[in-house]
């Protein structure tokens, strides 16, 4: 089948174009994956819904699509974690601690992920190891090929297009949970309406490093998202009086250092205790934002005993 009947939806004019339904996005994004679709089709497709900005419709169809693409392939997980940040900005991945904090808690997490443009201190497959034996992460590449093609289409366009949001929304796991890290802060709300139309249960984003979900410890950071597939929008407080990025350039965290003591460093081991709190409330570890914030610490403090504490 061809793309060019989803492209006249989109692109037709003023006053004529649309929208596509979720039924469309998902019959148009069948057609790409499938690799049916002409190159210059799909680059069109793309780039218009970027010029004009994605729907939640969109979104969720596109999503649809990508799901059908790991029936099966994947043990399910308890906690979705992607990670498909880029950019050169982003620093040591401490969210791999938190994950495996979170992983001590008896939780099993599936990450999943593609990083580039990124320097070696950022890079989160030299360190993956750190995240402990209750994180599965599998490169994106080697989920789905497609889908990774789709993706570096980035490299002929120029531009990031909204696939980056459909993999952040993939959930090739199945997961009961999960957690998502945006860059733009627009983009949280958007998601969260197509994880709802998608039956997404639990659902935690914020505005994170990078684009990757880590919390900043001196900030406020406002989580959207689903509660028993209800929309949420709740604050998490600052754990931290600091004034600074959370990743200051120049900054050179060995994590395996961090993780068994031999380095002191507060704010980092606060972004840990405080990202790891957020994905424990994700999972309703804890009832409330507070509580899993003690019990992320109380995980960090117990992390070299040969038993975690109990979810």
């Amino acid at each position: 089948m061809s793309l060019a009947p989803f492209v006249r939806i989109v692109a037709r004019g003023k006053g004529r174009a649309r929208a596509m339904t979720m039924a469309e996005a998902q019959e148009a994004m069948t057609v790409v994956l499938q690799g049916d679709a002409a190159p210059e089709a799909v680059g069109a497709l793309l780039m218009v819904m970027r010029l004009r900005g994605e729907t939640p419709e969109e979104i969720s169809g596109f999503t649809a699509a990508l799901r059908t693409q790991v029936t099966g392939k994947l043990p399910k997980a308890d906690l979705d974690w992607p990670s498909y940040a880029a950019g050169r900005s982003r620093g040591a991945p401490l969210f791999l601690l938190a994950a495996r904090l979170v992983g001590q808690a008896g939780y099993s997490i599936s990450m999943h992920g593609w990083n580039s443009h990124q320097s070696a201190t950022a890079s989160v497959r030299e360190v993956i190891g750190l995240a402990g034996p209750h994180v599965t992460y599998t490169p994106l590449e080697t989920l789905s090929p497609v889908a990774f093609g789709v993706l570096n289409l980035r490299d002929t366009l120029g531009l990031r297009s909204c696939f980056n949001t459909v993999l952040r929304m993939w959930n090739p796991s199945g997961a009961g949970a999960t957690v998502q890290g945006v860059f733009h802060p627009s983009y949280r709300s958007l998601q969260a309406q197509a994880a709802q139309m998608l039956g997404q249960q639990e659902l935690s984003i914020i505005k994170g490093g990078g684009g990757e979900f880590e919390r900043h410890p001196s900030k406020d950071i406002v989580l959207f998202g689903l509660r028993d597939g209800g929309h949420i929008q709740q604050t998490a407080a600052p754990l931290l009086d600091d004034t600074r990025r959370l990743h200051e350039a120049g900054d050179n965290i060995d994590l395996s250092d961090l993780w068994h003591g031999r380095a002191d460093d507060t704010f980092s081991v606060a972004t840990v205790i405080g990202t790891a709190a957020l994905a424990l409330w994700t999972l309703k570890a804890a009832p409330t934002l507070i509580q899993a914030d003690q019990m992320a610490r109380s995980l960090w403090d117990l992390r070299h005993q040969t038993r975690g504490l109990s979810a």
